[in-house]
C-alpha cells in the first residue's frame, strides 16, 4: 500500500492530545497533593535509572555521535534535505546565525558557573583544588554542552527533514516512522509514538523553565530586594502564560524573534565584557587550552563510565548520575523539539553540510561561553575567595550573580542578565508551546501548526508542571524527572536512527542503480552515430527553446511517449496511474508517470517544464532578461537534471526505460538485504520546485 500525505489543514489530533495532557495532568496533581510520595517515588525511579542504567545513556549518546558522523562522512552524506534540485532558503551566514542562536539559553547561564565550581571540588579524575581539576573543570561542562547533545539534535533532525521536504509527508514524527512501522505509523502505533515524544517534550521544557525561574527569581532579588521565593517563581511562569496568550491572538510572533536576536547580541557582549573586563590573557590562554583538551578528551570521555574509579569524594556524591546521565537524558527530552526546529531552517542542505553544522556551530559558541564563565570562577576559588566558592554551587542561581557581581557597573550588568535571561525564557515557553500544539495535532503537508487554542492550553500546563516540581525538591526533582523520561525517549531515537538509516540505505541503493545501469545506458546511446542523430544531438545544445516550443516538443512527443509507455506497463500487469497537467502559471503540459510495486517504493517519471534565464556567454545573440525551457525528469526525489526537450520520441521511451531498469535494479538491491522498505507516495514533487522557483523570485 502506498501513504499519500494529507492535504487538508491541521486539526487537534484528539488521542494524542487527551493521552498525553491526561497523563501530565494526573502526574501534576498527584504530585501537588501527595508531594511526599511523589518525592519519593522520583528520587527511587531516578536512583535506580542511574545507577543500573547509566552505561545505557552513555552507549546511547556515543552511538549517536558515531552513527551522525558516518552519514557526514559517507557519500550519504551528499543527501539532500529536501529534492534533489532544491537549494538552502538561507545564506549560510543567516543559516549559522540561527543555529548559533539555538545553542543560547538561560540554562547555559546557569550551568557555566555551578558546573565548573562543582567540578573543581568533586569532579572526576582528580584530586580537589588539584592544578589537574582545574584544567578539567570547564572540560566536563563543555563536554555535556558540546557534541553528543548536538548529534541528538541532528539525529532528529535529519529524520524530520528528510521525511518531510525529501519525501514530502507532514513535518510530524509519526512520518518519520514509514520505514520501520509502516501503515501503522497512521493508527495507534504512532500515537503511541506521539504521546511519547510530548510527555518528554513537556518535561524536558519544563526542566529548563524550572532552572530558568530558580535563576532569574535570584537575579529578581539580587537588584530589588525582594525574596526570591515562590512568589517569584509563580510570577515568572504566568508571565510566560501571557506571552504565549499574547503571541497566539496578536501574532506578534516575528516580534518576539527579532527581539530573541537581538538577546543573542547582548548575549554576545556579556561574553566580551566578562573577557575584556577580566584576567584577558589569562581566560584566553585557559580558552585556547580547553578547546584543545575537548577534542583530545571527547574519544574516551563518550564513553567514560568510571568502572574503575573508586575515588569516593565524587562517587558519593553520584557525579555521573547527576551530570552527565542527566544531562543526556534532557538534551533527549529536547532533541524532538529542537530538531524540528532545526529541520526546517535547514532545508535544501545536504546531510553533510547539515551534520557539520550543527555539531560546530552551536557547540563553538557554548565552548566560549562556559571557558570564559567557567575559567573566571574557576580563577576566582583558586584565589581563595571561600564565600565565592559556596555561592558557586548554590542550585538557586546564586553563583552567576556573585560572578557579576564583582565586575564594574555590576548593577547594571547584572540588570542586563536579568533581562536576558527572561527574554529567552520566555520565548522558549513560547515556541515550546507552538511545537506540542503541532505535534497533538493532524498536521498536513501544508500546514504543520496546531491550532491557537492549543498552544494556551500547553502553556498552562507546562506551566502548571514547573510549579509542582518546583515545589517538590526544586531543581533536584526536575533533574531527576528528566532522567526517568529520557529512558522511554532513548527508544524514540533508536528508532529514528534505525528509521533514517534504513531511508538513506534506499538512496544508497538508488546510486548503485544508476551505476550499475551506466553501461547499458552508453552502450545504446553509442550506436546513435548517424549524421542526422549527432547534428540533432549537436542543435540540441546551441538553441534555448521558447515557451511556444516547448508546449508543442510535449504535446507531440514528451507527452505521448510517456502515455505509451504507460500503456504498454498496464497490459503486462503493471499497477500504473498516468496524468495529465500543465506547469502552473504557464501552459506547458506536464505528464506524471507512477508504476507501483506493493510495499516497495513507486517508480516516478515527470518530464516537467522548468524556466532558467538564457546564459551570459550567449548574450551578444539574445537580450539580456530572455528566459528559455528546459523539460527536466523529475523522480520520486526530486529532479534529475538532465534535459529531454529535442529528444525524439524513441529517444524518450528509452530513457524511461533507463529510468525504469535502474529503478528495479534499487529494489533487486534492496531486497537482497533482506530488508524491504515501507513505500512511501511522495505525491506531486514539481509541486515543491514552484515553491523553490517562488523563493527564488521573491528574494
Amino acid at each position: 500500500m502506498t501513504v499519500t500525505p494529507s492535504r487538508t489543514s491541521s486539526k487537534v489530533n484528539w488521542p494524542v492530545f487527551i493521552a498525553s495532557a491526561l497523563i501530565i495532568v494526573v502526574f501534576t496533581t498527584w504530585a501537588a497533593l501527595d508531594s511526599d510520595t511523589a518525592s519519593s517515588v522520583l528520587e527511587t525511579t531516578f536512583g535506580w535509572l542511574g545507577h543500573n542504567l547509566g552505561w545505557y545513556f552513555i552507549l546511547t549518546a556515543a552511538i549517536i555521535v558515531i552513527f551522525v558522523l558516518i552519514i557526514a562522512f559517507s557519500r550519504l552524506g551528499k543527501t539532500r534535505l529536501g529534492p534533489d534540485h532544491s537549494t538552502p532558503k538561507f545564506s549560510l551566514f543567516t543559516w549559522a546565525s540561527m543555529l548559533f542562536a539555538a545553542g543560547i539559553g538561560v540554562d547555559l547561564m546557569f550551568f557555566a558557573v555551578i558546573g565548573p565550581a562543582t567540578n573543581l571540588r568533586v569532579g572526576p579524575g582528580a584530586a580537589e583544588g588539584t592544578l589537574q581539576a582545574a584544567e578539567q573543570a570547564a572540560l566536563w561542562t563543555m563536554f555535556h554542552y558540546g557534541i553528543p547533545g548536538w548529534a541528538m539534535y541532528a539525529l532528529t533532525g535529519m529524520a524530520f527533514g528528510l521525511f518531510a521536504y525529501r519525501y514530502h509527508l507532514p513535518l510530524s514524527i509519526r512520518s518519520a516512522l514509514y520505514p520501520i512501522i509502516g501503515k501503522r505509523a497512521q493508527g495507534r502505533a504512532g500515537d503511541a509514538v506521539e504521546v511519547g515524544a510530548v510527555i518528554g517534550t513537556v518535561f524536558g521544557i519544563a526542566t529548563s523553565l524550572g532552572i530558568g525561574v530558580v535563576f532569574l527569581s535570584y537575579g529578581i532579588s539580587w537588584l530589588f530586594g525582594v525574596e526570591s521565593g515562590p512568589a517569584v517563581q509563580i510570577s515568572l511562569i504566568v508571565l510566560a502564560a501571557i506571552v504565549v496568550t499574547i503571541s497566539t491572538y496578536s501574532g506578534v510572533d516575528k516580534g518576539i524573534r527579532r527581539l530573541s536576536e537581538l538577546n543573542v547580541l547582548v548575549a554576545i557582549l556579556l561574553m566580551v565584557y566578562v573577557l575584556v573586563s577580566g584576567e584577558t590573557v589569562r581566560l584566553l590562554n585557559a580558552l585556547v587550552k580547553n578547546i584543545g583538551d575537548f577534542f583530545v578528551m571527547l574519544p574516551g570521555a563518550l564513553v567514560q563510565t568510571f568502572a574503575y574509579d573508586t575515588d569516593p569524594a565524587w562517587l558519593e556524591e553520584d557525579w555521573v548520575m547527576w551530570w552527565t546521565v542527566f544531562f543526556w537524558t534532557w538534551w533527549m527530552a529536547w532533541s524532538i523539539f529542537v530538531g524540528l526546529f532545526l529541520a526546517r531552517i535547514s532545508r535544501g542542505r545536504t546531510l553533510r553540510q547539515f551534520i557539520i553544522g550543527v555539531l560546530l556551530v552551536p557547540f563553538l559558541f557554548n565552548a566560549l561561553w562556559i571557558s570564559i564563565f567557567g575559567n573566571a570562577t574557576i580563577f576566582r576559588i583558586m584565589g581563595g575567595d571561600t564565600s565565592f566558592a559556596e555561592a558557586a554551587e548554590d542550585p538557586d542561581g546564586a553563583g552567576y550573580f556573585a560572578l557579576m557581581a564583582e565586575f564594574p557597573g555590576a548593577t547594571f550588568i547584572i540588570g542586563v542578565s536579568v533581562l536576558v535571561g527572561l527574554l529567552f525564557y520566555v520565548t522558549s515557553a513560547d515556541s515550546g508551546s507552538l511545537v506540542l500544539a503541532n505535534f497533538t495535532s493532524r498536521v498536513s503537508v501544508e500546514n504543520s501548526d496546531g491550532p491557537r487554542w492549543l498552544r494556551v492550553v500547553w502553556s498552562v500546563i507546562i506551566g502548571a508542571l514547573t510549579i509542582v516540581m518546583l515545589m517538590l525538591e526544586g531543581i533536584f526533582t526536575l533533574q531527576m524527572a528528566a532522567v526517568i523520561i529520557g529512558l522511554p525517549l532513548s527508544i524514540v531515537l533508536y528508532m529514528l536512527l534505525v528509521s533514517v538509516w534504513r531511508a538513506l540505505r534506499m538512496e544508497n541503493y538508488s546510486t548503485d542503480s544508476r551505476s550499475a545501469s551506466l553501461p547499458s545506458m552508453l552502450s545504446e546511446r553509442s550506436q546513435e552515430t548517424t549524421p542526422e542523430s549527432w547534428r540533432r544531438r549537436l542543435a540540441r545544445h546551441m538553441h534555448y527553446p521558447s515557451e511556444t516550443e516547448t508546449v508543442e516538443y510535449m504535446d507531440t512527443v514528451a507527452v505521448p511517449a510517456v502515455e505509451e509507455v504507460a500503456e504498454e506497463l498496464r497490459k503486462r500487469g503493471a499497477e500504473v496511474t498516468c496524468t495529465r497537467g500543465v506547469v502552473e502559471g504557464t501552459e506547458i503540459p506536464q505528464v506524471d508517470l507512477h508504476v507501483y510495486f506493493g510495499d516497495q517504493p513507486m517508480f516516478k517519471y515527470q518530464p516537467y517544464a522548468v524556466q532558467y534565464p538564457v546564459p551570459t556567454f550567449v548574450l551578444k545573440t539574445r537580450r539580456s532578461g530572455e528566459v528559455f525551457q528546459k523539460v527536466e525528469v523529475f523522480s520520486a526525489t526530486g529532479s534529475t537534471g538532465y534535459d529531454i526537450l529535442g529528444y525524439t520520441k524513441e529517444q524518450v521511451i528509452a530513457d524511461i526505460l533507463d529510468a525504469y531498469e535502474r529503478h528495479l535494479s534499487m529494489l533487486q538491491l534492496s531486497d537482497q538485504s533482506g530488508h524491504a522498505p515501507v513505500a512511501i507516495d511522495t505525491g506531486s514533487i514539481p509541486n515543491d520546485w514552484d515553491h523553490v522557483r517562488a523563493e527564488k523570485k521573491a528574494e
